[in-house]
């Protein structure tokens, strides 16, 4: 079983999220290689925009300094054509320098992923229903790509916040590049927990806000919001249902409820936990106490970091080389990156399908001989 710290601190795809043997810096070799995330299943395009946003209303509780909360947030939404628009990339060259060096891999790989979306391009007219996406402690926006284009591509728009000084590197558009200021020891890990999630609540709750008031596309419908995250990101998903009731479902990947009392008091509305780990003393706590619709699906041949991107390119970028093989198996797992990433996309879609457009689907409900690995752990409603 994973450990209440370890877990904890098994971020998205990040610099330092986790504690690994020194291993010698590599040289560049990716050359004119490319390595393609999965496409989105729907065939309806894919657009990407940043945004700049400041809360002025808030001051950072995590900068070392008092200032207004300052964020970086990746829309992708359905597109209306994306002929002429320029593929988007993975991250910045900045980001990406960090990231490796921090894994680490080989220099250039995060350079050589192509996600699908088209930076710029227009998006679809109207209000669309509204999924906030949080990465792990330490991780980056850029970490669920392949999900929040499956998302957009069946007609989200979904936002990718970069939490400021936890996320690994945000980089701002005036170049300032800000690292996390999150420490790897806590004498009080409750109160550094607790921390942690009031700010990436606070973020969340802004720019959802934010979105559901922009006058142009895209636009967020504020009747339908819904919240996923990874780790510390599905935490804040819970906590969020808890204390805003705009949010209709929260979908957990493989997080444990630290920091806060969704644990210990329930949820009144749908949360569904997507986990590689069996169990966890959170999770039990929280099934003792959901009210709302629940379910806990464990995905069979799983990690924790399967969750994230990092399986589409952890072997080209040399990963299975530089971490003692048990570890990349226990964060990596033994599926197929392509199988993996199948079966977080269709469970995550269906729940969200059901509680934001009134679309129920029977795989929710029951095991699916079209998806032996799925084990219901645990339901409610």
């Amino acid at each position: 079983m994973v450990t209440r710290r370890s877990l904890l601190i098994l971020a998205g795809s990040s610099a330092g999220a986790v504690a690994l043997p020194a291993v010698p810096a590599r040289a560049a070799g990716h050359g004119g290689q490319v390595i393609d995330l999965p496409a989105p299943t729907s065939r309806r395009p894919v657009g990407t925009i940043d945004l700049h946003l400041v809360d002025h209303d808030r001051d950072d509780p995590l900068a070392p300094d008092r200032r207004p909360r300052e964020l970086m947030v990746q829309l992708w939404y359905p597109a209306l054509t994306t002929t002429g628009f320029r593929r988007a990339p993975y991250t910045t060259g900045r980001v990406a320098a960090a990231l490796e060096t921090g894994l680490p891999l080989k220099a250039g790989t995060l350079g050589a992923v192509r996600p699908h979306a088209r930076t710029g391009a227009p998006a679809v007219p109207g209000a669309l229903p509204l999924v906030l996406l949080g990465h792990g402690r330490k991780g980056g926006r850029s970490n669920c790509t392949a999900l929040a284009e499956e998302l957009a591509s069946y007609g989200y728009l979904v936002a990718g916040i970069d939490h400021t000084y936890d996320a690994a590197v945000v980089e701002f558009p005036d170049g300032r590049a800000v690292h996390s200021v999150l420490p790897e020891e806590s004498d009080d890990w409750d109160r550094q927990e607790r921390l942690e999630i009031a700010a990436r609540v606070g973020d969340l709750r802004f720019v959802a806000t934010t979105l559901t008031r922009r006058r142009r596309s895209p636009c967020a419908d504020p009747r339908r919001i819904g919240v996923v995250g990874h780790s510390m990101g599905g935490a804040a998903a819970a906590e969020l249902l808890r204390v805003d009731d705009r949010f209709a479902v929260g979908v957990g990947l493989d997080g444990a409820l630290f920091g806060s009392s969704v644990a210990d008091l329930g949820l009144d509305r749908p949360y569904l936990l997507l986990t590689a780990l069996e169990d966890h003393d959170t999770w039990r706590r929280w099934r003792e106490h959901q009210r709302g619709w629940g379910r806990q699906l464990r995905a069979r041949g799983t990690g924790h970091l399967t969750y994230t991107d990092l399986p589409h390119f952890a072997v080209p970028g040399g990963l299975a080389e530089a971490w003692p093989t048990d570890l990349y198996a226990e964060l990596l797992g033994t599926l197929d990156p392509a199988r993996s990433t199948e079966l977080i996309r269709t469970y995550t879609r269906l729940c969200l399908d059901r509680f934001l457009k009134g679309r129920p689907s029977p795989l929710l409900n029951a095991p699916s001989p079209r998806h032996p690995e799925i084990d219901f752990r645990w339901t409610r409603g």
